[in-house]
């Protein structure tokens, strides 16, 4: 996976929106964002995201295919649905298995766009309360697979005041801390 300030150029959401020069992320910026990832081979994946499934408590899973192909007529809602700024009130974990694509995530000090581009092998924890969007790269397709603690609970809430005020939110803020 790798990591670098989002460019706000306007323009196609599916291109890379890199600085020029680029503006990299670390690990440690991400760490203080609660944002977690791995990189497992997807070659004999199981072994290995079953263990991180295990030590996280993820007991549920399926499998997503993002692509024209796979769905239909509502692909291009979805996709504008999915690049709307929003947070969920779960973690959203991702096993990218084929394709590729972009999560974005608020940095909450500065307010400013990290785009994670994500391929074969990513394993990507996105915490509950954090404002992100995702995308298809230019390549259009993506499957992932979804891990979850619980039943998966889906619905996104879009940023707007109401969205600052909510208890995930608020609690993801004095988990990283900001605003506690």
């Amino acid at each position: 996976m790798r990591a670098y300030y989002f460019d706000n150029i306007r323009g196609d959401q599916r291109l890379p929106h890199d600085y020029v020069p680029s503006r990299p992320v670390s690990k440690e910026t991400l760490d203080k964002l609660n944002v977690k990832f791995w990189i497992i081979p997807v070659e004999g994946y199981e072994t290995k995201v079953d263990a991180v499934a295990a030590e996280r408590g993820y007991k549920h899973r399926d499998v997503i295919n993002v692509s024209k192909e796979a769905m239909g007529e509502i692909y291009e809602k979805k996709i504008k649905t999915f690049f709307e700024e929003h947070m969920h009130e779960d973690e959203e974990i991702r096993y990218i298995l084929a394709g590729s694509g972009f999560f974005d995530v608020r940095e909450a000090s500065t307010d400013e766009w990290i785009r994670l581009a994500v391929e074969p092998g990513d394993l990507l924890v996105i915490p509950a309360g954090i404002y992100h969007r995702f995308t298809l790269d230019e390549a259009n397709t993506i499957k992932a697979l979804r891990l979850f603690q619980d039943e998966p609970k889906w619905i996104p809430y879009n940023r707007s005041e109401e969205t600052d005020f909510n208890r995930h939110r608020i609690e993801y803020l004095k988990a990283i801390g900001v605003g506690a």
